[in-house]
């Protein structure tokens, strides 16, 4: 049977066998990697995140006297465009640089856009919801070959 002994009474049998300097030199080294230990396991990460809360607590106050500075924003209303559909859908078209071929079709219009990029019909789309009571219907894009290019048929009716 195998008995083992404890680790403290292994550990002193170990130091009892050391000289008075290797002692002295455990001791030294034992007190340097509890010293390094503390240094950079404990106090370099809290410093670490001490200068990066001061830098993120400098860009949130940067940011807030920037948007003090600019005032509140007030949302301009645009004007309600008015008329015929195939009008109303070419003047928002042609404040957008689309150049669009409206189609009457009943209780509305359908609209043809040769070549346009995406955002643009995006922002169209969303211009003609804010400014008149034209809603898309139907909507059929297709890709073009140049990159983010597009053609759509849009029907629009009230």
């Amino acid at each position: 049977m195998v008995t083992h002994m404890p680790v403290l009474a292994r550990f002193g049998d170990w130091w009892r066998g050391l000289s008075q300097r290797e002692r002295v030199l455990v001791a030294v080294l034992g007190a340097l990697l509890v010293g390094a230990t503390l240094v950079f396991g404990v106090v370099k990460p809290l410093q670490a995140a001490r200068a990066q809360a001061l830098a993120d607590i400098r860009t949130y106050e940067t940011l807030s006297a920037r948007i003090r500075a600019a005032g509140t924003l007030t949302a301009t209303k645009a004007p309600r465009r008015e008329g015929a559909p195939a009008k109303v859908a070419g003047d928002a078209a042609a404040g957008l640089g689309l150049v669009v071929t409206p189609e009457a079709v009943p209780g509305g219009v359908r609209v043809a856009i040769a070549d346009a990029t995406y955002e643009t019909l995006l922002a169209w789309i969303a211009d003609l919801a804010a400014t008149s009571d034209l809603r898309v219907r139907s909507l059929t894009i297709q890709r073009r070959p140049a990159t983010g290019r597009v053609s759509a048929s849009v029907e629009l009716g009230a």
